[in-house]
């Protein structure tokens, strides 16, 4: 997940090169032809090392990297920050691509020089989805999200975010009208949950807050991240408040300020993911 929302305005070219770095020439090929595929014509960059890397970045800019968390000369953080001081490199998605991803989430231990992150046990169809959320995001124009926000502005805002991606949007200002609308779809017993992403702020008026929303979700109506995964919205810098969050079930966090194109490739990227077979 990242911590440079506002920052995230790079687009990928029509003819792009991309830098996959990683220690494994297998996985480098596995990743570089996901890359391809998604990407047409594109140049792939192989890096075993940072040294490497930085090698390639002076024969010239890059439109996206991906990058392992272990390298033989540093990690995936120190990957970024070269990325990132490259003389003539603009801001470009740095997605660390990983077994021990989650972990690393939770821990909170990604820099602010890293994009995203995805975790290599969802698979390949599931990184290719990712990718092409980046590069060539796709609209899913049936999906539902469930969106929680007692703000008038932010919804407001938010909310024509998501339609722009042909979203469509149930939006409720408190957990209890959101929770009231999952009751009535279950017990309506036609096995629509009524909702195929929940997109809910954390701090929210009333009795109950978005903590509250994800403990109800995961455990009294017992939706896992497939059946409905949820997204959540914090101002919260405090690693240990964020990975309590992700601890408890969420999905990903969206940093605010919110970012539109960084909200829609989470947003559509879980949406693609609950509808792959598992373990695609």
């Amino acid at each position: 997940m990242t911590r440079t929302a506002g920052k995230l305005s790079h687009v990928v070219s029509d003819a792009p090169r991309v830098m996959v770095v990683d220690g494994s020439r297998l996985v480098r090929r596995l990743i570089g032809d996901v890359l391809a595929g998604e990407l047409g014509n594109a140049t792939v960059v192989g890096c075993a090392s940072i040294a490497e890397a930085r090698q390639a970045l002076d024969a010239g800019a890059v439109d996206l990297v991906t990058t392992s968390l272990a390298l033989p000369d540093g990690d995936g953080n120190e990957l970024a920050r070269a990325v990132r001081e490259a003389a003539g490199q603009a801001y470009v998605p740095v997605i660390v691509v990983s077994g021990d991803a989650q972990s690393h989430l939770e821990a909170r231990r990604f820099s602010e020089d890293v994009t995203d992150y995805f975790d290599k046990a969802l698979g390949h169809a599931a990184l290719a989805a990712f990718i092409r959320g980046y590069v060539q995001p796709e609209p899913i124009p049936d999906a539902r999200v469930l969106y929680v926000e007692d703000s008038r502005v932010v919804a407001l805002a938010t909310k024509r975010m998501l339609e722009r991606q042909q979203l469509q949007v149930l939006h409720f200002a408190g957990v209890e009208e959101a929770l009231d609308y999952l009751q009535q779809r279950r017990d309506a017993g036609d096995g629509d949950l009524g909702a195929d992403l929940l997109l809910t702020d954390v701090y929210l008026k009333g009795e109950l807050d978005g903590h509250d929303l994800l403990d109800r979700v995961r455990g009294h109506f017992g939706y896992g991240k497939r059946r409905l995964p949820v997204l959540v919205m914090t101002g919260d810098a405090n690693p240990e408040n964020q990975a309590l969050l992700l601890r408890a079930g969420a999905n990903d966090l969206v940093l605010k300020p919110i970012e539109e194109r960084l909200l829609a490739t989470k947003v559509l990227f879980q949406l693609r993911l609950s509808r792959l077979p598992a373990h695609a």
